[in-house]
């Protein structure tokens, strides 16, 4: 979701004014600690799901709440709310759920099935302003809810009993129980949305909590609040942390400086700080199923409907002296939209993202064959591509080496850059005033689908106007007949990637990467390469 994703390249790409030291030092501890300290790199705004949607809100959520299912330490999808993972019946379109009898809310209410229903109900409503009510598409009628067609209490789920919740679908979808996990689908204690109303999730004291840690502190504007044990929760016996800290830290040298002090566990730097820190001990890697990526505008009326041209501008451009030379922070060059590390291919046991990788690579002089014979389809002699992007240090430099690349190899073309704020950058991509976006999409669940949808014809967040109809009977088959068939799903998956590198679709950049400083003695973090990373269990050796 567009929202989302932008909030994502708005927080991870913050760069700081200069080279700093490599820290030495790392936040004091010992086996008897008890408090993690940690940050956020964006303002935290509301805890509530159904209106709005954040990453910030989504990392504190995946700490104090839980839906009916959990991804566990080894990336597998597990009971949480739910008692187990059910299979589906009635050809994969009807789910019931039996919850923990012992679950509860933080307040000491029964977790209840109608929970959930008031929760879906309310995000999938047309008056929904969270930006995600689209994925809730695929459970019965919620496209027509979202559209204001029908009523929310015509949503297919229905609380059954207090403990039995069941999903009717309109369509089988294999990925449900990855979805499921998400913080889109986390329940909410109906009695606290009745009792608060418009403000249920405005502040830290107008919610309930069924998680492992309950927030504390958060009055809806402040930038730092804690995170407390709950003795509510049905596994309280696996967490060993009594007490979380969090703090909004925007500027990656600060984080780096508070982490040298001792005053966070784990700090998220980028840009040149990180550049600076490769080589510190206490750096760490985290592989996100996310891409940055050359949005393409494909109307009719743009230059970049050309697929000659398209191409020559995924050759021209040389993703490894992008990360190597330009980035230098730990981010690998990409050359598939869909981003290794997100889902094993189940029919041929290859990752997905690396399977279906294209072939191509770096190529100058291709690249001008390509420009050239896409100029003479044009009838013309030389293009201008507008590139939108927001107005960050290193959108700014990916900007600068797309320029400089085609002004240097390509023929009769130039780039002209338009560094805008978030919302700008929007307006314009949206009313289609661009030729090129940098941009990232980060994927919401573990299935290629999370990446296609949003390309298929008639989706909403298809900017680029792209339409091909080999690649839509993909995900449309994907979707529909073969939804259920395991071996022919993933050759639908395939082959729709396949398509996309063909077409061109998106010249991807560099897949996402994040670069942490963690205490050495901290464990039992699950930095997922999906979703939002873990730190219910974490302990101190």
């Amino acid at each position: 979701m567009n929202f989302k994703k932008l909030a994502v390249v708005g927080s991870l790409v913050l760069m700081s004014g200069g080279l700093v030291a490599c820290g030495k030092a790392s936040a004091k501890s010992s086996s008897t600690q008890k408090t993690l300290h940690l940050m956020q790199d964006t303002d935290l705004t509301s805890l509530d799901t159904s209106n709005t949607a954040t990453l910030t809100q989504w990392n504190v959520l995946q700490q104090s709440m839980e839906g009916l299912y959990r991804v566990n330490s080894k990336n597998k999808v597990v009971g949480a709310m739910a008692t187990k993972v059910v299979k589906p019946t009635n050809n994969g379109k009807t789910y019931t759920f039996h919850l923990r009898k012992n679950a509860k809310w933080s307040n000491g209410d029964k977790v209840t099935a109608q929970d959930f229903v008031t929760a879906w109900r309310r995000s999938v409503s047309s008056t929904s302003t969270s930006g995600y009510s689209y994925i809730y598409e695929g459970i019965k009628n919620a496209t027509q809810i979202s559209a204001g067609k029908k009523s929310t209490k015509t949503l297919g789920v229905k609380a059954v009993n207090q403990t039995t919740l069941k999903v009717t679908l309109s369509r089988a979808m294999p990925y449900l129980s990855k979805m499921l996990t998400m913080p889109a689908f986390f329940p909410q204690d109906h009695k606290v949305v009745a009792k608060y109303g418009k403000d249920y999730g405005t502040s830290s004291t107008k919610m309930a909590y069924n998680g492992p840690f309950t927030v504390s502190g958060w009055n809806g504007t402040n930038d730092s609040w804690n995170m407390l044990k709950n003795t509510y929760y049905y596994d309280k016996s696996a967490i060993k942390l009594n007490k979380m800290t969090m703090q909004v830290v925007k500027d990656s040298t600060t984080a780096h400086n508070l982490f040298s002090q001792g005053k966070l566990d784990d700090a998220t730097v980028s840009g040149v700080t990180a550049q600076g820190l490769q080589s510190d001990k206490h750096m760490k890697h985290v592989s996100k199923a996310g891409t940055y990526y050359l949005r393409l505008n494909m109307a009719k009326n743009h230059a970049l409907h050309n697929k000659y041209l398209r191409q020559a501008l995924n050759l021209v451009l040389n993703k490894s002296s992008l990360t190597k030379k330009v980035l230098s922070d730990g981010s690998t060059p990409a050359y598939n939209y869909v981003t290794p590390s997100l889902v094993t291919d189940p029919t041929t046991g290859k990752d997905f993202g690396t399977e279906t990788a294209s072939t191509a690579r770096y190529n100058v002089k291709k690249a001008q064959q390509l420009w050239n014979k896409g100029l003479k389809q044009l009838g013309k002699k030389s293009v201008t591509l507008k590139l939108v992007s927001d107005d960050t240090s290193i959108s700014k430099t990916i900007d600068q080496f797309v320029q400089a690349a085609v002004k240097q190899h390509l023929s009769g073309a130039k780039v002209n850059v338009s560094a805008v704020p978030d919302k700008t950058g929007s307006s314009a991509v949206s009313e289609g005033d661009y030729d090129m976006q940098y941009t990232l999409w980060l994927a919401d669940y573990a299935d290629p689908v999370s990446f296609f949808d949003i390309l298929t014809k008639n989706n909403p967040q298809n900017y680029g106007h792209y339409r091909d109809t080999v690649f839509n009977t993909q995900v449309s088959e994907a979707h529909g007949k073969n939804a259920t068939n395991t071996k022919a799903y993933w050759q639908n998956m395939r082959t729709a990637a396949k398509r996309l590198n063909t077409t061109t679709a998106v010249v991807p950049l560099y897949n996402m990467t994040e670069s942490h400083l963690v205490n050495s003695k901290l464990q039992g973090v699950v930095y997922h390469s999906v979703g939002e990373n873990d730190y219910t269990r974490a302990s101190f050796k």
